[in-house]
């Protein structure tokens, strides 16, 4: 597989607030990638992004298409929505968790889908948009690094290995915030290399889905 792109970026005034947010990204040749995040990109708020389960954000061309065909009227360039890599080849219908890939010299390993937020929404100047996102299942993935070292714009990418009963970054997300199947969350949350925050989120959907009743 190929990289189509890598981005980085650094805190700025962002949103009505003005509070700080790196998901404006320019284009970069090199990640220089820790386990604990890159030399080349950080994060505005470190409590609910960067980290060991959230170093890298990936997002797939196709999804731009898909945005681009609902909303003609915005702007999506590759790397605007605030992702760190774009591989051709690579979406949320064909990437499971616990997938661990060679970027080059760095091993990766997907861990949770992006949770969309309204960060999104002020990006584009579109409202709502992060609802859209997750109601198409769209989202993007994060990796945690098993292997540390850097990604190159020319580096290739290849699959290591893929877990038994795999579940796709699509399938996730529409349990989540889709179909709220009770069962389903219950299962996944013992997904295999699943980021604990991500499990925590779908035994509170299982959990009340049964007090409901």
């Amino acid at each position: 597989m190929k990289i189509l792109g890598l981005y980085a970026g650094k805190p700025q005034p962002f949103g009505p607030r003005k509070a700080p947010s790196s998901i404006i990204k320019s284009a970069v040749p090199m990640l220089t990638v820790h386990k604990h995040g890159t030399l080349e990109d950080e994060q505005g708020n470190k409590k609910l992004h960067g980290g060991p389960e959230k170093v890298l954000h990936q997002y797939a061309m196709e999804n731009y298409e898909v945005l681009k065909a609902h909303y003609p009227e915005g702007h999506f360039p590759p790397g605007s929505i605030g992702e760190n890599l774009l591989v051709e080849g690579m979406h949320d219908g064909n990437v499971c968790i616990g997938d661990r890939y060679l970027f080059g010299e760095v091993i990766l390993q997907v861990n949770a889908p992006r949770s969309p937020c309204n960060k999104i929404s002020h990006r584009y100047g579109i409202a709502n948009l992060d609802r859209f996102v997750s109601q198409q299942q769209i989202t993007g993935w994060y990796y945690r690094v098993e292997q540390e070292g850097k990604i190159h714009q020319h580096s290739s990418v290849s699959l290591l290995s893929r877990v038994d009963n795999a579940t796709t970054i699509k399938e996730m997300i529409a349990c989540l915030f889709v179909t709220k199947d009770k069962a389903m969350a219950s299962s996944l949350a013992d997904h295999d290399g699943l980021d604990p925050e991500w499990r925590e989120k779908l035994l509170r959907l299982a959990h009340a889905s049964r007090q409901s009743q």
